[in-house]
């Protein structure tokens, strides 16, 4: 059962928002910190994606992991209340997650997807973006200056 009125969930569920959530700006932010220089939400591409690194032919999606059902996250719980509504919901994102990026890999993008509960660690996420991407320079910061 719902701990909210209806106008109160409607309320709640209005202020979420599908761009410059607070884990893409912490994405955002160390990526410029990094050195990598991006452009973000390209109408032109499939799925208007978060943030596009024409230089190196690369996209970073940040998802959130209740919306886009990240496996095994405690963030990506299963609501209590109107249970077949979300199924459908998360089924329709999920799909349509795999789909787009499907369509950018096509296109000779390559795609890397970034979970909310990702952005927790600096440190961590740090080593995910270098493995994913060539160093933008010969100098950029010690990972170890950036958490402080």
């Amino acid at each position: 059962m719902d701990h909210l009125t209806p106008s109160n969930r409607s309320w709640n569920m209005g202020r979420i928002c599908s761009k410059n959530t607070k884990p893409e700006k912490i994405v955002r932010s160390l990526l410029h910190k990094l050195g990598y220089r991006f452009r973000l939400y390209r109408k032109d591409l499939p799925g208007k994606p978060d943030i596009i690194l024409p230089k190196y032919s690369s996209i970073v999606m940040v998802h959130g992991c209740f919306w886009h059902r990240h496996k095994n996250c405690k963030y990506s719980y299963e609501p209590k209340s109107k249970v077949e509504f979300w199924k459908n919901k998360f089924k329709t994102n999920t799909i349509r997650d795999k789909k787009v990026i499907g369509e950018l890999k096509s296109l000779g993008w390559r795609v890397l997807v970034i979970w909310e509960c990702e952005t927790k660690n600096i440190k961590s996420l740090s080593n995910i973006i270098f493995k994913f991407l060539p160093k933008p320079h010969k100098t950029f910061p010690d990972i170890y200056q950036l958490t402080s």
